[in-house]
């Protein structure tokens, strides 16, 4: 193993959710503020071979990554707070892991030797991390390990991570993040589950270094003195206080506030080196003083999961929407409408009148689609600033087709096939992956290039002619409606130039509606807000 790259584990335990993903990406940005190269590896422990597949509904929303793989959310953090893309070698699967090396051994890789689950797979992944460090140089290399420290699925992860540690221990550290409940009946922290986790660390052959106690407040000395004596830490020092805060673009300060990264460097024997780029405690600390508000409805159709409403299925919208209203000097107070109330009421679209501005975000299938149809007709007839992504700016070509051009029949192929006037169709590739049933990483995925109008809103907030944006989409505009549709006042601004086919649609005589076939969230960063974003808020401000 390399010495010139350090590598860091995070592990979960006591349940999921936890917060590994927003520990992994901030330990990478307190590195970063040192001038560090940093880079950041998600390990997902499921079968599928990417996030693709997966119903956002229950894995949370499938990041596209700049070359068009497919992964899980984690890796939109690690780029909104490492201002740096992450590319497809910086996620695994357990199903991607086992491919790989079912598909050497048929090629005669392993040269007719038995191949075992270990230690032919610990092996992949070891060789998977130790390539992902080579290609992006990375000084220091952070890797979230999937699901909880004594997960049958993760056990072959921290197997790898355990040899790597044996061969070099003093490029590797681990971390494991664990939840401390305060149950409400006793009021008080109970730092027994975290025992719990850090022995079942133990039982894969694992030491943590480090414990990031997250709870609902900060922990205090006698139970860091309590997990430092119990789960084998040098040093009291060595549990690192996460309570809750109001928005994770904190969480790099709480670390630095205890000398995280210090105490890393320390452990990793890396040279010392002090902090430079003060840029985001300047901002953070410049967000907490913000008083405005300004109200927007998002209206999709990935909300409920039972009696409960989740938002991670739209987490780099939510990160995008705030980054631009932090950036005009407002918060943005959003508020999750389902598609399908509007369907079951049709009156209560009204409502959106109480709101500044409306987003449709991405999605697939039939379900609710009427709901945000109607919901688009409101924004497009009382000037409500819009701005439709991929799915949201299908679903405004269509509304605008059936009430305004007059084909009420118009639709997309992928909800009614039968219909005259298919505004939304297929390609002939898609056409084929669909015919075959060919679906996994077969959509339009990754960096596409897209051609500006000059005079357009999204030439004036790109403030350039030509983008490149990422796509995750089967169905695309049917370029045969172009004409008629741009002569009744809603113009094509944005085109792709090797394929014609249209990414950006915009309304004449609006104060902002905008639709894009890309997904601008998934380049949002914290310090960078995306220009489409960015506009809808001014636009908000403005009027």
């Amino acid at each position: 193993m390399s010495s010139k790259t350090k590598y860091i584990f995070v592990i979960g335990g006591v349940l999921s959710g936890v917060g590994k993903g927003v520990t992994t990406a901030s330990i990478g940005r307190i590195f970063k503020n040192r001038g560090f190269n940093v880079s950041a590896i998600k390990i997902d422990p499921y079968i599928n071979v990417d996030a693709g597949t997966m119903n956002p509904v229950e894995h949370g929303e499938v990041f596209v990554t700049e070359d068009g793989d497919e992964t899980d959310q984690d890796l939109g953090n690690y780029e909104r707070f490492l201002e740096t893309d992450i590319y497809s070698f910086n996620y695994m699967t357990t199903g991607r892991v086992y491919l790989s090396v079912i598909e050497k051994e048929r090629s005669m890789y392993y040269k007719g030797k038995c191949v075992e689950v270990v230690p032919h797979i610990p092996m992949e992944v070891i060789g998977r991390i130790k390539t992902a460090a080579a290609k992006t140089k990375a000084e220091v290399m952070v890797i979230e390990v999937g699901g909880t420290a004594g997960e049958y699925q993760n056990i072959l992860f921290l197997e790898a991570a355990r040899m790597m540690k044996l061969e070099n221990p003093e490029s590797v550290a681990f971390v494991l993040v664990s939840y401390l409940p305060v149950p409400g009946h006793l009021g008080e922290m109970k730092t027994k589950p975290t025992q719990y986790a850090s022995r079942t660390l133990n039982a894969s052959g694992i030491q943590a270094d480090f414990i990031v106690a997250r709870g609902p407040a900060a922990l205090d000395k006698p139970r860091r003195e309590k997990l430092a004596v119990l789960c084998g830490l040098r040093s009291e020092d060595d549990v690192i206080a996460a309570p809750d805060v109001k928005s994770i673009y904190e969480i790099p300060q709480v670390l630095e506030k205890q000398k995280f990264a210090e105490l890393l460097m320390k452990r990793l024997k890396i040279k010392p080196r002090k902090l430079t780029d003060k840029g985001w405690d300047s901002f953070v600390n410049k967000i907490d003083k913000i008083e405005k508000s300004i109200k927007i409805a998002v209206v999709g159709k990935y909300f409920a999961t039972g009696d409960y409403t989740l938002s991670d299925s739209y987490i780099s919208v939510i990160n995008a929407i705030k980054h631009a209203a932090w950036h005009n000097g407002v918060n943005a107070e959003l508020t999750w409408v389902d598609a399908e109330e509007y369907e079951k009421n049709p009156g209560k679209v009204k409502e959106l009148g109480k709101y500044d501005a409306l987003i449709v975000p991405g999605g697939f299938g039939t379900r609710g689609i009427e709901g945000i149809i109607s919901a688009i007709k409101y924004a497009r007839e009382n000037n409500l600033p819009y701005l439709g992504l991929c799915y949201g700016m299908q679903l405004a070509t269509i509304e605008f087709s059936r009430n305004v051009l007059g084909y009420k029949d118009a639709h997309t192929v992928e909800c009614n096939p039968k219909s005259k006037n298919l505004i939304i169709n297929v390609n002939l590739t898609q056409a084929d992956n669909i015919k075959n049933e060919r679906y996994g990483g077969t959509m339009r995925l990754g960096a596409y290039d897209c051609d500006l109008k000059p005079g357009s809103h999204a030439r004036e907030q790109y403030k350039t002619d030509k983008i490149s944006e990422r796509h995750r989409h089967r169905y695309e505009f049917d370029n045969k409606y172009r004409e008629e549709m741009e002569s009744k006042g809603m113009e094509v601004t944005g085109v792709n130039p090797q394929s014609n086919l249209v990414e950006i649609v915009e309304l004449k005589k609006h104060p902002y509606f905008v639709g894009v076939q890309f997904h601008p969230e998934f380049k949002s960063r914290f310090l960078q807000p995306h220009p489409l974003f960015v506009g809808l808020v001014r636009a908000v401000l403005k009027k």
